[in-house]
Parts: C-alpha cells; structure tokens; sequence
C-alpha cells in the first residue's frame, strides 16, 4: 500500500508526517510505501533543519529526504493521500479527481477514525479497504466548528516552538491513523 503525505514545499510537514508514520508503523512498515511531496516543492531540496530535528525526536530519520514536486501520476499511484491543509487535498483531487475518495487531511482522517463506532472497522481486514471505509463514513463524523481545524500550520521559517508545536499535532493525528494501519493488517 502507497501512502502519500502532501503540503506545501515538501521540506516540512509532509516528510514529517511520512517519517514519523514510518516510525510509528514499527515491523508493520515494511508492509507499506510511505512517501510524500508538494504542490510547489523545487526536487531534491533536503528536509527544512528544524523540521527534520522534530523528525528525529519523534522517532523519524530524515537522513534520505529529497523533495518532489506533486504530479498526477504520483497521485494516482498512491492508495491513500494526507495533506497538511484542506488546499493541499484540494491540489491533490486537481490533479487526480479520482482520488477524492482517497485524500484527507492529516488531522481530518484522525478525526474519522477517532469518531467511528467500534463495531465500524470491525470487519476491515487490509490497508485499503481501511481507507475506503473511512471515506464512506466520514460524512457521518460532525465536522470541526471551524473547518480550519483540519489544517495543520505551516511552520516554515517560524520559531523553534512552532515546529515543535506542529510536529506534535502531526504526530497526534498520526497515532490512530497508525493503529489502524496496523490493525487492517491482522
């Protein structure tokens, strides 16, 4: 299974998010692709300093990183796509309309997962068919007050506290999104 993270230059939260979902995956990483790239990332850029130390202190390695810029067939080849803002998934459905059942924010597959019933998963017994249950079920998980709330900020060029502030939020959001991973595994 191909797992696609997205944002912006792809030197921050994308292979943040990547990184440290590799991480959290443990064993069960081998069993998928994690990658990621941005809608207006210069190829082969490394990982933003500060963002790859956040990357390390959660278990990331962002030794190998080298940015891509977003392409159709990049999305189309992914089983599943998390962005970093609501117009990053927009970027992504431009480039691809058929992944629209395939790409969330971050936080927004989080959050559908965490406001599932437990029996709702219950039969899902591989990656994909994770992902396809959550887009059948997120219209019935209320949206955020603010719609805002899906995004994660984009600390480029931002303080110390702000990378680690945002890597923290990435890494909340990533912990269900990794159990479930691994659960659709068994």
């Amino acid at each position: 299974m191909r797992i696609l993270f997205v944002c912006s230059g792809n030197i921050c939260r994308s292979p943040l998010g990547a990184q440290v979902l590799t991480a959290r995956l443990g064993p069960d990483a081998a069993a998928f692709v994690v990658e990621s790239a941005g809608t207006i990332a210069d190829d082969g850029a490394a990982m933003d300093g500060a963002a790859a130390a956040q990357s390390v202190r959660l278990g990331g390695d962002p030794s190998r990183h080298g940015s891509r810029y977003l392409t159709s067939a990049i999305v189309e080849d992914a089983d599943l796509v998390l962005t970093a803002e609501r117009s990053h998934r927009a970027a992504v459905v431009s480039l691809a309309p058929r992944a629209t059942k395939r790409a969330f924010t971050i936080k927004q597959f989080a959050r559908v997962l965490d406001g599932l019933e437990p029996g709702d998963l219950q039969d899902v017994h591989a990656p994909e068919a994770l992902v396809e249950r959550v887009a059948r079920l997120r219209g019935t998980v209320p949206p955020p007050a603010d719609p805002a709330d899906d995004d994660v900020d984009d600390p480029y060029r931002r303080s110390e506290a702000t990378h680690a502030r945002v890597a923290d939020e990435i890494d909340a959001a990533l912990a269900p999104i990794a159990d479930a991973l691994r659960a659709a595994l068994r």
